[in-house]
Formats: structure tokens, sequence, C-alpha cells
């Protein structure tokens, strides 16, 4: 026979660069964004529009200055929007994480201020405050059967009373302590914050190549390795990026980092662990996850016990940042613009999608409207307008997408 007639091995066959094309293509996901999978698409081309459109209005808004000040802004509403990530997973709410945040913030300065408790004695007390008054919720929700909007919503009341009779008649506790004020204004030295972030950058690419090749070796739909490479490119730029103009100011604040470092965590629970698996599998579907063998009260308690731990970990950053605990922390719009962080950054009211950073992203998006509106003078009720139509605008987004897969049948 002749060699030119045999057919060669599908490995051996040369591959032609239409197809190659058109797989990248797909895996680099035009398809899955047509399927409603959008990602974070969406929320890095607002921020990206928002800073182009502050930055022509007020050419400070992209100083290293402003950057900072802003990240300090975002990390007590970015700490407690990532509780509020998880609790939107199972595909419920917690109304109360703004009266539990501030009732830990007034608990901190009592502790500290009048009587007299080692800071890190008080912060201990304080996050296990929170913690065990997101349990309570879970318990009730998980075993009484209340809804978790009633629930919670009953606990925004309870607590912020809760936290006027801690504050008792002034309103306020002012706290000075040196230890506590480091949390929101201490900043990471230069060389440290080079380190960091490169190795942030390093370890987030590799993550994304292994993970690449061990769905590979199981057999299923891996990126591309140009995707993978573009998207390592990207990331090592945003480290780099981020580290040089933060440290033209002070550094990397320690606020940020801390909020980083939540993320991060939080991330790889919901990811690479079982229980973070579990929290999907009920936001799902939680009567098909019961009958998988997966505790829903259990996991359910579990949630809104970290959603009161981060509630209690934003009131912190709050004490720290404005040296005192008063009546307005935790109030206001707080717990709204904390639950539209969580939404606009992508996570999905109807639950069982979303990840920690949308938190993050939801919180920067928040955050830069709020600074930048600052800058420019505008009043509070544009602030309003303009926070509620973003808000609008990512549910609406997120409603179009769930069409979109439901109608591609995912």
């Amino acid at each position: 026979m002749n060699r030119a007639h045999k057919q060669r091995p599908p490995s051996l066959r040369p591959r032609r660069v239409g197809m190659t094309l058109r797989t990248f293509l797909s895996r680099s996901g035009i398809q899955r964004w047509r399927q409603g999978e959008l990602g974070v698409l969406p929320v890095v081309f607002g921020l990206v529009v928002i800073a182009l459109y502050f930055q022509s209005e007020q050419p400070t808004f992209l100083s290293a200055r402003n950057l900072s000040n802003l990240i300090v802004q975002i990390a007590a509403t970015g700490s407690v929007a990532v509780g509020l990530v998880l609790v939107l997973l199972l595909g419920e709410i917690d109304l109360s994480v703004g009266s539990v945040s501030g009732l830990c913030s007034a608990l901190l300065g009592v502790l500290i201020v009048n009587l007299g408790l080692p800071w890190w004695l008080a912060i201990l007390a304080t996050l296990a405050t929170g913690a065990l008054i997101g349990a309570l919720q879970g318990t009730w929700f998980a075993f009484v059967g209340v809804p978790s909007f009633v629930v919670t919503l009953a606990g925004f009341l309870v607590w912020q009373g809760v936290q006027l009779s801690v504050l008792g008649p002034t309103g306020t506790v002012n706290v000075f302590d040196p230890y506590i004020g480091k949390i929101a204004q201490s900043f990471l030295p230069g060389p440290w914050g080079w380190i960091l972030g490169l190795g942030a950058a390093g370890v987030s690419m590799t993550a994304l190549w292994v993970a690449r090749v061990r769905r590979r070796d199981a057999g299923l739909a891996a990126s591309a390795s140009v995707a993978l490479a573009a998207r390592s490119i990207l990331v090592l730029a945003v480290g780099i990026s981020s580290v040089e103009i933060l440290n033209r100011f002070r550094g990397i604040p320690t606020a940020g980092l801390i909020l980083f470092g939540l993320v991060v965590f939080f991330s790889f629970v919901t990811t690479r662990t079982r229980f973070g698996r579990y929290i999907f599998a009920i936001g799902g579907n939680a009567e098909a996850a019961r009958r998988a063998g997966v505790n829903v009260s259990g996991i359910r308690i579990a949630v809104f016990t970290l959603a009161g731990l981060m509630a209690a970990a934003g009131g912190i950053i709050f004490v720290s940042r404005l040296t005192a605990a008063s009546t307005q922390t935790g109030g206001g719009t707080f717990l709204l613009e904390a639950i539209a962080a969580a939404v606009i950054g992508g996570t999905s009211l109807f639950g069982g999608r979303g990840s920690p950073w949308s938190a993050l992203l939801g919180s920067l998006v928040i955050g830069s409207v709020s600074n930048g509106l600052d800058l420019m003078a505008q009043p509070p009720e544009i602030k309003y307008i303009v926070e509620g139509a973003i808000l609008l605008a990512a549910v609406s987004v997120d409603a179009i997408a769930r069409r979109s897969r439901a109608a591609a049948g995912r």
C-alpha cells in the first residue's frame, strides 16, 4: 500500500489552523457567554468604565493616595459582603449583618475602653459574638423553619437595639488603642508589598495551570493554552501595577490585605473543599442535596455562623478606621451596600452561583462610584440613585443570564 494513502493515527494528524481557532474561541468563553455564563466580564468592564469616567472628571481619582483611601473605605463593606456571598450561594439572605456589625463594633469599644481588656482578647470576644449570633439565627432558620428573610429581619431590629444598649446614653465610645488603629491605619512597607504582590500573582498563575492539567487528566474540558497564558499575563500585570501604584503613596493598606486574604481563603473553601461543594449543591437544589446525604441543616447553620463572623470582622475594621464605635456604625445604607456589593460582583440572588471574589469586585464598584461622586462634590441623593441603578442593572443581568442558561439546558 502507498504510504500516502495510509491513515495516520489521530494523535499524529496535523492540526488545521481553522479548527484550532474555533477550539480556542470556544474554550476562551464566547460560547459560554452566549449561554449565560458571563463570569466577571460585566463587572470588570463596569469598573473600567467607572474609572475612565471619574478620571476624566477628576484627575485625582486614579492617584495613588485616592486609590489607597478607596481600598481602606471598602474593607469593612467587602468583609461583610464575603459572608453575604456564602449566604446567597445557599439561596438565602441575611438582613441582620449591618446590625451585627454595629453591635460587635460597640462591644469591641466597651471591652477595650470600659473593661480594659487586652486588644487581642477583645477582638477574639468580638469575633466569637458575631459567630454566636450567626449560629443562633441559622439554627432558628434551619430547625424552626422560619424563612431566613424573617429571622434576619427580626435580628436586624433586635441587634440594633442591643447595640444602643451597649453604647449607653452617650452613643459613642472612642477607641484609641494603637493596635486596633493599625488594622485600618497602617501600611505594608514597599519591599514587602512587592514580595506579597509577586508571590500572590505567582501562586494564582500556578493554580490556573495546575487546574488545567488536572482537568485534562480527568478527561474534562480545559482552557486552551493561549487563553490560559493570556489570563496568566493579565494576573501578573494586575499584581505588578497594583503594588507599583500603592507604593507611590504609603504602601499596601493593611485593611486591604485583610480583605484580600479573606477573599482568597473563602474562595479556596468554596471551590476546593467538600463543605464548599455542599453549599453550591444546596443553593442549586436543597431537596436533591438532602436526598444525596448532605446535612442541609448543618451546612446552613455553618454558613450563617460564618456570615456573623464576617459581620464582626467588618465591625472591627470600622472601629479601627473611625477610632470610635457609635450608633451610626453598621447603620444607614451599610447593609444595602454590602448586599449590593455581593450581587453586583456576580453572585446570583437565586442561589448556587457566585464566588467570594464577587464581594471584592462588587465592593470596588460601589466604593468607586461613592468615592468618585464625593470627589465631584455630588449630593447624597445622586449617590443613592446611581448605586440603585447599578444594583438594578446587575440583578437584571443575572436574571437574563439565568434565562439563557435555562434555554441552553444548563
